[in-house]
């Protein structure tokens, strides 16, 4: 139902832009991800699991754009694609849902060894250092399915889900409160909608390209380029935050043992105010981890993906690589 709704919001930009033209959303299909929903994301170990199918659609020309939330595709997209579009960002946050017997409580009002559902290993690791007297157990399923566990059995006493999702599907009521960046860093590309496309296919290149929001753009890049360099995935405690402002870039990066005991955080800035442009000619088919957009200064860009390598080689020089490996080991064995 998320999917749907997400695609039909993409399609009304569409439509309101390019009157002339006949969208039709011709495929609603199943993901990997979808379907295995016995075992936690991170142990299943499959890179694009959320996009795979969809990928071997746009390859045979069955459909011509792929909506995806951002946060499921990888950095590195498969030779022949290209994100053509980023739209303006949701809310990033996570947002605590609570059982209805814990309405109007906070993560620390509830009682000790309370079950939290999740089935991220980022929030799991953030929350278990700030609340220790918590438990948490992975939950899986669409957000309809993880809202009636919630709901219908006493196992959980909250779930934590991305706030962007549960306000596309009208839900807001439901959120019981918002974690902000000094509680829970979110993922990366957290409530940005991804258009994905044939690189080659220059004409619903520049179609899809009027929906980039500039601003979400250089931050999912400086986002997108810090997990890339620090080859981070579903199966590592990998979080960020962003805030562009003044045209300055902000990122703050960390990254978390499983337990959330161990953890290196910093925040780094660069300046991303740089003029358009034209660039016609060889520069058509650059991309800046995955991301195409012709319509965002290529500085600004550059300066943005800088920015993310900068951010985790500084992680890395402090020990970052250690204390993923050693939750990358640590979640294989789990």
């Amino acid at each position: 139902q998320l999917a749907r709704i997400q695609t039909d919001s993409v399609v009304t930009m569409l439509r309101e832009l390019y009157p002339d033209l006949h969208f039709e959303i011709a495929v609603a299909m199943s993901t990997t991800g979808d379907k295995i929903l016995d075992t936690a994301l991170s142990k299943i170990g499959e890179k694009s699991l959320f996009t795979k199918e969809l990928e071997n659609a746009l390859e045979k020309n069955e459909v011509d754009l792929v909506v995806h939330s951002l946060k499921d595709l990888p950095t590195s997209l498969p030779p022949g694609f290209t994100i053509g579009a980023v739209c303006k960002r949701e809310n990033p946050l996570d947002a605590v849902v609570f059982h209805p017997k814990n309405c109007g409580k906070t993560l620390s009002l509830l009682p000790e060894k309370s079950v939290i559902g999740t089935s991220s290993l980022r929030r799991a690791a953030q929350l278990k250092k700030k609340f220790p007297q918590l438990q948490f157990r992975d939950i899986r399923g669409n957000l309809n399915t993880r809202l009636k566990k919630l709901d219908e059995k006493e196992d959980f006493s909250a779930i934590i889900l991305a706030a962007a999702g549960l306000n596309r599907m009208g839900w807001e009521h439901r959120i019981g409160q918002l974690l902000d960046p000094e509680d829970c860093l979110y993922a990366v590309g957290q409530g940005a909608l991804a258009v994905e496309v044939r690189a080659k296919d220059h004409e619903i290149l520049n179609m899809v390209s009027t929906l980039h929001d500039a601003d979400t753009v250089l931050c999912c890049i400086a986002e997108r380029a810090f997990m890339k360099r620090l080859e981070g995935g579903c199966s590592v405690p990998v979080a960020v935050s962003t805030l562009l402002k003044d045209g300055q870039l902000y990122l703050t990066g960390a990254v978390y043992s499983l337990d959330g005991s161990d953890s290196l955080k910093e925040t780094m800035q660069t300046n991303v105010n740089y003029p358009h442009q034209n660039e016609d000619g060889p520069n058509d088919d650059v991309q800046h981890v995955g991301i195409t957009a012709k319509n965002v200064p290529s500085q600004a860009q550059e300066a943005a993906e800088n920015l993310g390598v900068e951010l985790a080689n500084l992680l890395l020089s402090k020990g970052a690589k250690h204390i993923l490996s050693v939750a990358r080991q640590l979640n294989d064995t789990r």
